[in-house]
Protein backbone atom coordinates (compact mmCIF):
# COMPACT_ATOMS: atom_id res chain seq x y z
CA UNK A 1 0.00 0.00 0.00
CA UNK A 2 1.35 3.35 -1.09
CA UNK A 3 1.29 6.32 1.29
CA UNK A 4 -1.34 9.01 1.02
CA UNK A 5 -2.02 12.24 -1.07
CA UNK A 6 -1.61 15.35 0.76
CA UNK A 7 -4.70 16.26 1.97
CA UNK A 8 -6.22 12.35 1.58
CA UNK A 9 -6.96 12.08 -1.70
CA UNK A 10 -4.76 12.29 -5.05
CA UNK A 11 -6.77 15.30 -7.06
CA UNK A 12 -7.82 14.38 -10.54
CA UNK A 13 -8.86 17.68 -12.53
CA UNK A 14 -9.09 16.24 -16.05
CA UNK A 15 -12.96 16.35 -17.03
CA UNK A 16 -13.53 13.85 -19.94
CA UNK A 17 -16.51 12.35 -21.68
CA UNK A 18 -19.69 14.35 -21.54
CA UNK A 19 -18.98 16.74 -18.92
CA UNK A 20 -15.65 17.79 -21.25
CA UNK A 21 -17.97 18.19 -24.31
CA UNK A 22 -20.50 20.53 -22.74
CA UNK A 23 -17.18 22.61 -21.47
CA UNK A 24 -16.00 22.58 -24.99
CA UNK A 25 -19.10 23.57 -26.20
CA UNK A 26 -19.38 26.63 -23.90
CA UNK A 27 -15.81 27.50 -24.40
CA UNK A 28 -16.32 30.07 -27.00
CA UNK A 29 -18.63 32.27 -25.49
CA UNK A 30 -16.19 32.33 -22.23
CA UNK A 31 -14.62 34.97 -21.26
CA UNK A 32 -10.53 33.67 -21.93
CA UNK A 33 -7.38 34.21 -20.45
CA UNK A 34 -4.11 33.31 -22.46
CA UNK A 35 -1.28 31.61 -19.96
CA UNK A 36 2.69 31.46 -19.82
CA UNK A 37 4.03 28.35 -19.57
CA UNK A 38 4.41 28.92 -16.21
CA UNK A 39 0.73 28.83 -15.30
CA UNK A 40 0.57 26.32 -18.13
CA UNK A 41 2.80 23.92 -15.91
CA UNK A 42 0.50 24.48 -12.89
CA UNK A 43 -2.32 24.10 -14.45
CA UNK A 44 -0.94 20.65 -15.32
CA UNK A 45 0.17 19.48 -11.88
CA UNK A 46 -3.34 20.61 -10.28
CA UNK A 47 -4.60 18.75 -12.75
CA UNK A 48 -2.63 15.45 -12.80
CA UNK A 49 -2.92 15.66 -8.85
CA UNK A 50 1.14 16.80 -8.48
CA UNK A 51 -0.12 19.49 -6.17
CA UNK A 52 -2.83 17.87 -4.30
CA UNK A 53 -4.82 18.60 -2.29
CA UNK A 54 -5.04 22.35 -4.95
CA UNK A 55 -8.00 21.53 -7.05
CA UNK A 56 -7.23 25.06 -8.56
CA UNK A 57 -5.09 28.08 -8.18
CA UNK A 58 -6.02 29.80 -4.97
CA UNK A 59 -8.86 31.95 -4.07
CA UNK A 60 -7.61 34.76 -1.36
CA UNK A 61 -8.39 32.85 2.02
CA UNK A 62 -6.43 30.00 1.20
CA UNK A 63 -3.40 32.56 -0.45
CA UNK A 64 -3.65 34.92 2.55
CA UNK A 65 -2.79 31.99 5.16
CA UNK A 66 0.02 30.10 2.88
CA UNK A 67 1.59 33.39 2.58
CA UNK A 68 1.52 34.45 6.61
CA UNK A 69 1.40 30.87 8.04
CA UNK A 70 2.44 27.98 5.08
CA UNK A 71 -0.95 26.30 5.77
CA UNK A 72 -4.27 26.49 3.68
CA UNK A 73 -7.61 27.83 4.93
CA UNK A 74 -8.53 24.41 6.30
CA UNK A 75 -4.94 24.18 8.12
CA UNK A 76 -2.96 21.53 6.09
CA UNK A 77 0.46 22.64 5.41
CA UNK A 78 0.63 24.17 1.91
CA UNK A 79 4.34 26.46 1.89
CA UNK A 80 3.46 28.20 -1.64
CA UNK A 81 0.91 30.11 -2.82
CA UNK A 82 -0.47 29.05 -6.73
CA UNK A 83 -2.42 31.83 -8.53
CA UNK A 84 -3.24 32.82 -11.86
CA UNK A 85 -2.12 36.38 -12.47
CA UNK A 86 -3.65 38.79 -15.03
CA UNK A 87 -3.72 42.46 -15.59
CA UNK A 88 -5.92 44.80 -14.38
CA UNK A 89 -7.33 45.29 -17.82
CA UNK A 90 -7.77 42.03 -18.26
CA UNK A 91 -9.58 41.08 -14.73
CA UNK A 92 -12.63 43.73 -15.38
CA UNK A 93 -15.56 42.11 -15.70
CA UNK A 94 -14.84 38.44 -15.49
CA UNK A 95 -17.38 36.69 -13.68
CA UNK A 96 -18.53 32.79 -13.38
CA UNK A 97 -16.42 30.77 -16.30
CA UNK A 98 -12.93 31.60 -17.66
CA UNK A 99 -11.53 30.09 -20.53
CA UNK A 100 -8.25 29.44 -20.08
CA UNK A 101 -6.12 29.23 -22.90
CA UNK A 102 -2.59 28.61 -24.29
CA UNK A 103 -1.10 29.29 -28.34
CA UNK A 104 -4.95 30.29 -28.47
CA UNK A 105 -6.33 26.84 -27.45
CA UNK A 106 -8.52 25.94 -24.52
CA UNK A 107 -6.63 24.00 -21.98
CA UNK A 108 -8.66 24.41 -18.91
CA UNK A 109 -12.06 26.09 -17.70
CA UNK A 110 -11.76 28.00 -14.95
CA UNK A 111 -14.45 28.36 -12.22
CA UNK A 112 -13.86 31.68 -10.82
CA UNK A 113 -14.30 32.27 -7.14
CA UNK A 114 -12.71 35.46 -6.64
CA UNK A 115 -10.37 37.93 -8.20
CA UNK A 116 -8.57 40.60 -5.55
CA UNK A 117 -5.22 42.51 -5.95
CA UNK A 118 -2.11 41.24 -3.55
CA UNK A 119 0.73 43.15 -1.49
CA UNK A 120 3.24 41.48 -3.88
CA UNK A 121 5.47 43.06 -1.54
CA UNK A 122 4.27 41.20 1.55
CA UNK A 123 3.82 38.36 -0.46
CA UNK A 124 8.17 38.67 -1.76
CA UNK A 125 8.99 38.60 1.75
CA UNK A 126 7.28 36.16 2.89
CA UNK A 127 7.40 33.72 0.25
CA UNK A 128 11.10 34.62 -1.19
CA UNK A 129 12.46 36.37 2.16
CA UNK A 130 13.40 39.54 0.07
CA UNK A 131 11.84 42.18 -1.84
CA UNK A 132 14.91 42.29 -4.13
CA UNK A 133 14.19 42.02 -7.97
CA UNK A 134 17.63 40.48 -8.23
CA UNK A 135 15.74 37.35 -7.14
CA UNK A 136 14.94 35.65 -9.83
CA UNK A 137 11.18 34.69 -7.76
CA UNK A 138 10.56 37.92 -6.92
CA UNK A 139 11.46 39.71 -10.87
CA UNK A 140 8.87 37.51 -11.79
CA UNK A 141 6.26 38.41 -9.26
CA UNK A 142 6.66 41.88 -10.11
CA UNK A 143 6.47 41.08 -13.74
CA UNK A 144 2.97 39.07 -13.71
CA UNK A 145 0.00 41.18 -13.74
CA UNK A 146 -1.35 42.63 -10.59
CA UNK A 147 -4.80 40.68 -9.79
CA UNK A 148 -5.15 37.25 -8.90
CA UNK A 149 -8.03 34.82 -9.75
CA UNK A 150 -8.93 31.85 -7.77
CA UNK A 151 -11.04 29.01 -8.38
CA UNK A 152 -11.42 25.42 -9.20
CA UNK A 153 -10.39 24.40 -12.81
CA UNK A 154 -11.60 21.74 -15.11
CA UNK A 155 -8.96 20.79 -17.78
CA UNK A 156 -10.69 20.03 -21.12
CA UNK A 157 -7.04 19.83 -23.59
CA UNK A 158 -4.15 18.49 -21.00
CA UNK A 159 -1.24 20.62 -22.12
CA UNK A 160 0.23 18.60 -24.97
CA UNK A 161 4.32 17.08 -23.79
CA UNK A 162 6.14 17.14 -26.81
CA UNK A 163 9.91 15.95 -25.19
CA UNK A 164 10.35 13.57 -22.80
CA UNK A 165 7.63 11.35 -23.63
CA UNK A 166 8.94 8.11 -21.55
CA UNK A 167 9.40 9.76 -18.77
CA UNK A 168 5.88 11.32 -18.20
CA UNK A 169 5.07 9.53 -15.65
CA UNK A 170 1.91 11.18 -13.42
CA UNK A 171 1.68 10.45 -9.56
CA UNK A 172 -0.80 7.69 -10.20
CA UNK A 173 1.66 5.79 -12.95
CA UNK A 174 4.46 6.30 -10.30
CA UNK A 175 2.12 5.12 -7.63
CA UNK A 176 1.31 1.99 -10.06
CA UNK A 177 4.83 1.16 -10.24
CA UNK A 178 6.08 0.65 -6.91
CA UNK A 179 3.07 -0.90 -5.94
CA UNK A 180 4.17 -3.21 -9.03
CA UNK A 181 7.68 -3.36 -7.67
CA UNK A 182 7.08 -3.61 -4.06
CA UNK A 183 8.65 -0.61 -3.12
CA UNK A 184 7.72 0.28 0.25
CA UNK A 185 10.01 3.15 1.16
CA UNK A 186 10.86 5.48 -1.79
CA UNK A 187 13.00 8.25 -1.59
CA UNK A 188 12.58 11.21 -4.50
CA UNK A 189 15.78 13.56 -5.19
CA UNK A 190 14.38 16.75 -6.30
CA UNK A 191 16.89 18.35 -9.07
CA UNK A 192 17.18 21.40 -11.69
CA UNK A 193 21.00 21.20 -12.38
CA UNK A 194 22.73 17.73 -13.97
CA UNK A 195 23.51 15.05 -11.48
CA UNK A 196 27.30 15.49 -10.08
CA UNK A 197 29.38 12.84 -7.78
CA UNK A 198 28.16 14.67 -4.43
CA UNK A 199 23.96 14.10 -5.98
CA UNK A 200 25.47 10.53 -6.81
CA UNK A 201 27.04 9.85 -3.06
CA UNK A 202 23.78 11.31 -1.39
CA UNK A 203 21.09 9.23 -3.45
CA UNK A 204 23.09 6.07 -3.35
CA UNK A 205 23.61 6.74 0.60
CA UNK A 206 19.62 7.07 0.96
CA UNK A 207 19.22 3.72 -1.19
CA UNK A 208 20.87 1.88 1.42
CA UNK A 209 17.68 2.42 3.52
CA UNK A 210 14.97 2.61 0.91
CA UNK A 211 13.73 0.26 -1.69
CA UNK A 212 13.55 2.59 -4.95
CA UNK A 213 14.85 6.17 -5.75
CA UNK A 214 12.69 8.50 -7.88
CA UNK A 215 14.99 10.58 -9.83
CA UNK A 216 13.20 13.34 -10.39
CA UNK A 217 14.45 16.46 -12.53
CA UNK A 218 12.14 19.42 -13.16
CA UNK A 219 11.29 20.25 -16.40
CA UNK A 220 8.98 23.29 -16.04
CA UNK A 221 10.38 27.27 -16.18
CA UNK A 222 13.65 28.13 -14.83
CA UNK A 223 15.69 30.78 -14.69
CA UNK A 224 17.62 31.21 -17.99
CA UNK A 225 21.16 30.04 -16.68
CA UNK A 226 20.39 27.07 -15.73
CA UNK A 227 21.07 24.18 -17.69
CA UNK A 228 18.66 23.26 -20.29
CA UNK A 229 16.08 20.22 -19.32
CA UNK A 230 17.05 18.23 -22.43
CA UNK A 231 21.25 18.24 -21.68
CA UNK A 232 20.26 17.35 -18.07
CA UNK A 233 17.86 14.48 -18.56
CA UNK A 234 20.77 12.98 -20.82
CA UNK A 235 23.20 13.12 -18.07
CA UNK A 236 20.82 11.48 -15.64
CA UNK A 237 20.31 8.94 -18.67
CA UNK A 238 24.21 8.42 -18.57
CA UNK A 239 24.73 7.60 -14.97
CA UNK A 240 21.99 5.87 -14.49
CA UNK A 241 23.12 3.78 -17.58
CA UNK A 242 26.61 3.16 -15.29
CA UNK A 243 26.32 3.28 -11.88
CA UNK A 244 23.05 2.32 -10.57
CA UNK A 245 21.10 -0.60 -10.33
CA UNK A 246 18.43 -0.17 -12.99
CA UNK A 247 15.71 -2.46 -11.05
CA UNK A 248 15.96 0.31 -8.30
CA UNK A 249 15.83 3.24 -10.06
CA UNK A 250 12.68 5.40 -11.76
CA UNK A 251 13.79 8.32 -13.90
CA UNK A 252 10.64 10.90 -14.31
CA UNK A 253 9.90 14.02 -15.00
CA UNK A 254 8.36 16.75 -13.05
CA UNK A 255 6.31 19.31 -15.22
CA UNK A 256 5.61 21.97 -12.30
CA UNK A 257 8.22 25.06 -12.44
CA UNK A 258 11.03 26.22 -10.13
CA UNK A 259 10.20 29.32 -7.88
CA UNK A 260 13.67 29.54 -6.21
CA UNK A 261 11.39 29.98 -2.60
CA UNK A 262 14.41 28.28 -0.80
CA UNK A 263 12.98 26.42 2.51
CA UNK A 264 9.48 27.22 1.47
CA UNK A 265 10.41 25.26 -1.63
CA UNK A 266 11.41 22.47 -0.29
CA UNK A 267 8.81 21.88 1.73
CA UNK A 268 6.78 22.55 -1.35
CA UNK A 269 9.05 19.47 -3.21
CA UNK A 270 8.83 17.76 -0.61
CA UNK A 271 4.62 17.14 -1.02
CA UNK A 272 4.65 17.37 -4.95
CA UNK A 273 7.10 14.33 -4.09
CA UNK A 274 4.35 12.72 -1.78
CA UNK A 275 1.75 12.83 -4.19
CA UNK A 276 3.74 10.96 -6.51
CA UNK A 277 3.97 7.99 -3.95
CA UNK A 278 7.33 8.99 -2.07
CA UNK A 279 7.77 8.00 1.33
CA UNK A 280 10.96 10.16 1.99
CA UNK A 281 12.84 13.31 0.71
CA UNK A 282 16.78 14.13 -0.22
CA UNK A 283 17.25 17.76 1.31
CA UNK A 284 20.39 19.03 0.48
CA UNK A 285 22.19 22.39 1.63
CA UNK A 286 20.47 25.43 0.21
CA UNK A 287 17.98 23.17 -1.12
CA UNK A 288 15.92 25.76 -4.28
CA UNK A 289 18.01 28.43 -3.40
CA UNK A 290 19.61 30.99 -5.50
CA UNK A 291 22.40 33.21 -4.79
CA UNK A 292 22.80 33.73 -1.09
CA UNK A 293 19.26 34.67 -0.04
CA UNK A 294 19.40 31.55 2.02
CA UNK A 295 21.20 30.26 5.10
CA UNK A 296 22.66 26.90 4.40
CA UNK A 297 20.92 24.50 6.15
CA UNK A 298 17.97 26.59 6.21
CA UNK A 299 15.66 24.33 4.02
CA UNK A 300 15.98 21.33 6.30
CA UNK A 301 15.50 23.50 9.33
CA UNK A 302 11.69 24.48 8.11
CA UNK A 303 10.58 20.75 8.03
CA UNK A 304 11.58 21.38 12.32
CA UNK A 305 8.29 23.90 12.05
CA UNK A 306 5.68 21.32 11.55
CA UNK A 307 4.87 17.90 12.95
CA UNK A 308 6.26 15.05 11.24
CA UNK A 309 2.59 13.46 10.67
CA UNK A 310 1.64 17.11 9.20
CA UNK A 311 3.99 17.09 6.13
CA UNK A 312 3.75 13.65 5.62
CA UNK A 313 7.04 12.34 4.06
CA UNK A 314 10.19 12.23 5.84
CA UNK A 315 13.01 13.99 5.29
CA UNK A 316 16.54 12.71 4.97
CA UNK A 317 18.95 16.01 5.58
CA UNK A 318 22.18 15.28 3.59
CA UNK A 319 25.63 18.00 5.09
CA UNK A 320 28.01 19.21 2.02
CA UNK A 321 29.42 16.15 -0.07
CA UNK A 322 32.74 15.93 -1.53
CA UNK A 323 35.89 13.93 -2.35
CA UNK A 324 38.50 13.30 0.49
CA UNK A 325 41.87 12.37 -1.01
CA UNK A 326 42.75 11.06 2.64
CA UNK A 327 39.50 8.74 3.13
CA UNK A 328 39.48 8.01 -1.22
CA UNK A 329 36.01 8.46 -0.82
CA UNK A 330 32.80 10.74 -0.95
CA UNK A 331 32.53 11.40 2.82
CA UNK A 332 31.14 14.74 4.74
CA UNK A 333 31.79 16.14 7.73
CA UNK A 334 29.50 14.15 10.26
CA UNK A 335 32.10 11.21 8.00
CA UNK A 336 35.25 12.69 7.56
CA UNK A 337 37.74 13.70 10.45
CA UNK A 338 40.41 15.46 7.93
CA UNK A 339 40.01 19.38 7.14
CA UNK A 340 38.87 20.64 3.62
CA UNK A 341 42.32 20.99 2.24
CA UNK A 342 41.72 17.33 1.79
CA UNK A 343 38.63 17.80 -0.78
CA UNK A 344 38.37 17.59 -4.27
CA UNK A 345 36.07 20.79 -4.57
CA UNK A 346 35.25 23.22 -7.31
CA UNK A 347 33.16 26.12 -7.77
CA UNK A 348 30.47 26.02 -10.05
CA UNK A 349 32.68 28.47 -12.42
CA UNK A 350 35.63 26.41 -12.32
CA UNK A 351 33.67 23.98 -13.90
CA UNK A 352 31.88 26.05 -16.04
CA UNK A 353 35.03 27.33 -17.30
CA UNK A 354 36.84 23.43 -17.66
CA UNK A 355 33.44 22.51 -19.38
CA UNK A 356 34.02 25.58 -22.06
CA UNK A 357 37.15 24.41 -22.43
CA UNK A 358 36.50 20.66 -23.41
CA UNK A 359 38.05 19.70 -20.46
CA UNK A 360 36.72 17.15 -17.68
CA UNK A 361 36.52 18.21 -14.57
CA UNK A 362 38.59 15.82 -11.95
CA UNK A 363 36.35 12.16 -12.23
CA UNK A 364 36.25 12.93 -8.45
CA UNK A 365 33.73 15.52 -9.07
CA UNK A 366 31.45 15.00 -12.22
CA UNK A 367 31.44 11.17 -14.18
CA UNK A 368 33.52 11.08 -17.37
CA UNK A 369 30.38 10.25 -18.65
CA UNK A 370 28.36 13.27 -17.44
CA UNK A 371 31.04 15.22 -17.83
CA UNK A 372 30.94 14.39 -21.97
CA UNK A 373 27.01 15.26 -22.14
CA UNK A 374 27.74 18.55 -20.86
CA UNK A 375 31.25 19.36 -23.11
CA UNK A 376 28.79 18.89 -25.92
CA UNK A 377 26.31 20.57 -24.69
CA UNK A 378 28.75 23.73 -24.49
CA UNK A 379 29.98 23.68 -27.74
CA UNK A 380 28.88 26.52 -30.12
CA UNK A 381 25.58 25.46 -31.94
CA UNK A 382 27.52 25.07 -35.13
CA UNK A 383 29.25 22.13 -34.01
CA UNK A 384 27.30 19.71 -31.74
CA UNK A 385 26.93 16.39 -32.51
CA UNK A 386 23.91 16.32 -30.79
CA UNK A 387 21.60 19.21 -30.30
CA UNK A 388 19.80 17.94 -26.98
CA UNK A 389 15.99 18.02 -28.61
CA UNK A 390 14.51 15.55 -26.16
Amino acid sequence: MTIAAHGGTLINRIVEGKERETLLAKAPSLPSVEVDAFALSDIEMIAIGGFSPLQGFMARRDYDRVVAERRLANGIVWSIPVTLAVTAEQAKGLKGDIALKSGGQVVAILHLEEAWRPEKTVEAQQVFKTADASHPGVARLQAIGDTYLGGKISVVNRPKASTFLPYRLDPADTRRLFTERGWKRIVAFQTRNPIHRAHEYIQKSALEICDGLLLHPIVGETKGDDISAAVRMQSYEVLLANYFPKDRVILAVNPSSMRYAGPREAIFHALIRKNYGCTHFIVGRDHAGVGKFYGTYDAQKAFEDFAPEEIGITPLNFENTAYCTACLGMVSSKTCPHPAEKYVSLSGTKVRELLLAGTPPPPEVSRPEVAAVLIEAMRPAGSRVNQFAG
